[in-house]
């Protein structure tokens, strides 16, 4: 057997163990998009076939209605509401205190660092309680407020991200910068910020997944339906004094994974060279 026929062997397995592997992952989503065309009877019934016997269109439109009169426009307003301001404050506030631990010096730099690098090896059931009776004390339970301001106060994951990324920005842009008169956050705004555009891309993306995907929070802190998430909502579908409406609920999960979607399609380059080039010095 020649070397070329053997190569192309190795390549055809290749691609068919990456079409397997794909296939084997993308199933969950392939048979949930399948139930939320299919009659209720059929979702279990037929649960092993991803071809419904009759596309049934009106899934969507009953969840869309959503409950009362709260319907599912109003669930993604939050939804959106919540997450793009708790990303907001996750990237700006993590950019910014990146940029003072790979660039400033201080008192106590290393073992604030190290605090920093410690908070993530923290469950985060360990902080459920302390945290709902200290927002109870200030009065933001049933509020949006214990999901969006403490994005503010940095992410130690985007930390890390961001920091090993400006320290692959050659110092001497900061030099350069004081020498015409930059001051800090002269520097971290018109040196810093444009150079560590594929790591904010790639904190905003991640930022977004899990805010948006968070049902925990809502459930701790929410109480009022018309203040629900999507991911919360989502519940309400599941009444166990009544029928399920499974085709319903497998439609709104369809279209809750729309905008998620549609920001992957959009700045998967970002997100590829953001991870790939984290960690490199130049």
């Amino acid at each position: 057997m020649s070397r070329k026929t053997k190569q192309r062997i190795r390549t055809v397995c290749y691609h068919l163990f990456t079409i397997a592997l794909a296939a084997l992952v993308f199933y969950p989503v392939l048979w949930l998009i399948a139930s939320s065309l299919k009659p209720q009877s059929e979702i279990f019934a037929q649960a092993h076939s991803l071809i419904p016997s009759e596309f049934r269109w009106e899934n969507y439109l009953q969840g869309w209605k959503g409950f009362g009169r709260t319907t599912f426009a109003t669930f993604f307003r939050n939804s959106f509401i919540i997450t793009i301001a708790s990303t907001i404050g996750q990237v700006a506030s993590s950019a910014l205190v990146a940029y003072g631990f790979a660039r400033i010096n201080f008192f106590g730099k290393k073992f604030l660092f190290a605090c920093v690098i410690l908070t993530m090896l923290i469950p985060a059931q360990i902080l459920m309680i302390p945290q709902y009776l200290l927002f109870n004390y200030f009065g933001w339970v049933n509020t949006w407020k214990p999901l969006i301001i403490p994005s503010f106060f940095g992410v130690p994951f985007f930390i890390f991200l961001i920091i090993q990324f400006i320290r692959g920005i050659p110092y001497e842009l900061d030099e350069s910068a004081k020498i015409d008169g930059c001051g800090r956050f002269g520097i971290f705004f018109r040196i810093i910020l444009p150079n560590i555009v594929p790591a904010l891309v790639t904190a905003t993306i991640f930022a977004f997944y899990w805010k948006w995907e968070d049902f925990m929070g809502p459930l701790i802190y929410l109480q009022s339906a018309e203040l629900y998430p999507v991911s919360l909502a989502l519940r309400l579908f599941s009444d166990p004094a009544a029928v399920t409406n499974w085709g319903a609920m497998f439609a709104m999960s369809v279209a809750s994974l729309v905008p998620v979607f549609i920001i992957f399609v959009m700045f998967q380059k970002y997100l590829v060279e953001g991870i790939s080039t984290t960690g490199l010095k130049g």
